[in-house]
């Protein structure tokens, strides 16, 4: 297994103005970081996307994965047919960073749209996608995340109805507790379809404390943590990748209150402690 760091884990500084691609680049070369996944939504320019291919071939870094927010829950077939045309052009992009993966998302619930439909578009959308993710190269990586792909069984039955290698599971060890899953479970659930993890830690709270906070969809709240402080018992979910042969990225999503750039750095070194145990 190899490590990786989002640079959504920084994402707090990036909207604040403080850090851009660049600047995370720069992060990851001083925690030593040797990958790094990179998300279109803190690129402001194809120029842009120019400059870091070259700064990372500077930095001797990979790009693990690139990360789109797709969503095919949309309302006509044109807006699907613009979600198809944004997923392409991600897979271009894709190609064009040196990775292999691309983490897509299924969509968002919308009031006017019932959960059938939803599950339709996704599908449609999915199998319009995968012909060119074939053609190029590239694996889509569903993560667990919304109403439609929020479970392990979603997730593998979106999967499973594609029935397509170049879609697989990005099992987010985070977001299955806001769906009352255990995230061991689920990700024993997927091992076999996992092609990408973000490897996340939330603590649940006995009652709000005035901080950003997740709510599960039971109502109990959960924070992000420093990778290894918080409920997921992420040591048992290496585990079970190692013995199921899985060697892709456990990339680190750090999305707690704290200091992002102080704590992504502790998050990286508790991963390398875990991955140094186990080629001991």
């Amino acid at each position: 297994m190899q490590l990786s760091v989002s640079m959504w884990s920084i994402q707090k500084e990036f909207f604040k103005g403080n850090v851009d691609t660049k600047g995370f680049i720069e992060l990851a070369t001083q925690w030593n970081v040797k990958a790094v996944e990179l998300l279109d939504c803190f690129f402001k320019s194809n120029e842009e996307v120019d400059m870091v291919i070259q700064i990372l071939k500077e930095k001797g870094l990979s790009v693990s994965a690139y990360s789109i927010g797709n969503d095919f829950v949309v309302n006509d077939e044109k807006e699907l047919e613009k979600q198809i045309a944004y997923v392409k052009e991600g897979i271009d992009r894709a190609v064009k960073l040196g990775t292999s993966n691309l983490r897509v998302f299924s969509g968002s619930s919308k009031p006017d749209i019932s959960f059938e439909k939803g599950v339709a578009n996704i599908i449609e959308g999915f199998r319009s996608c995968v012909p060119y993710a074939e053609e190029k190269g590239i694996i889509m990586v569903l993560e667990n995340h919304g109403l439609f792909a929020g479970t392990a069984s979603k997730v593998r039955n979106i999967i499973e109805t594609i029935g397509s290698p170049n879609l697989k599971a990005n099992a987010d060890t985070g977001n299955f507790l806001l769906v009352l899953e255990n995230p061991v479970e689920s990700v024993d659930n997927l091992k076999d379809i996992i092609g990408f993890v973000h490897f996340k830690d939330f603590k649940k709270l006995n009652e709000p404390n005035g901080k950003e906070a997740y709510t599960a969809i039971d109502g109990t709240l959960y924070q992000g943590t420093p990778i290894g402080q918080g409920d997921v018992e992420l040591e048992k979910i290496v585990e079970i990748l190692g013995e199921a042969g899985y060697t892709g990225y456990l990339s680190i999503e750090y999305e707690g209150i704290g200091d992002p750039i102080k704590e992504t750095a502790q998050s990286i070194d508790y991963l390398k402690d875990i991955l140094n145990k186990r080629n001991r």
